[in-house]
């Protein structure tokens, strides 16, 4: 019987450390990510609000999705952006493209996220103004 490879046998600590590799890479991303930071303010305001109107359960879920989505087509957008500018430092117009696909990307989240949002919040707004 063939011993497993040392790569296929779990180990806490290389799992501890791939941990330490991800919080590296949030630092790295909210730190360099000027939209990073509006969407973080916009996603906390939504939480705040979400919390002032009582949103119901599936409410959350469909918040808590969108902030997560959108802040996530950020991240990947920004390891697009860093491998572009590594491997075509000079402009070349498929470095353009793909960076700017991934923009769109972001900017469809981003969409969708402003559509969950008017969907939970403005009746609440309009039934207090009303």
């Amino acid at each position: 019987m063939e011993s497993p490879k040392e790569k296929d046998v779990f180990n806490l600590v290389a799992r501890a450390k791939s941990l330490t590799h991800a919080v590296r890479g949030m630092r790295v991303f909210i730190a360099t990510t000027h939209n990073a930071w509006v969407q973080l303010v916009l996603g906390a305001f939504g939480i705040v609000m979400g919390i002032a109107f009582h949103i119901s359960s599936m409410e959350w879920i469909a918040l808590i999705f969108a902030i997560g989505i959108l802040l996530a087509a950020e991240a990947f957008n920004t390891a697009i952006e860093i491998d572009m500018n590594l491997t075509s430092p000079d402009y070349h117009p498929y470095a353009r493209d793909t960076k700017d696909v991934a923009a769109g990307a972001v900017l469809i989240t981003a969409v969708m996220a402003l559509a969950v949002g008017l969907i939970i919040f403005l009746p609440k707004i309009l039934a207090l103004l009303s």
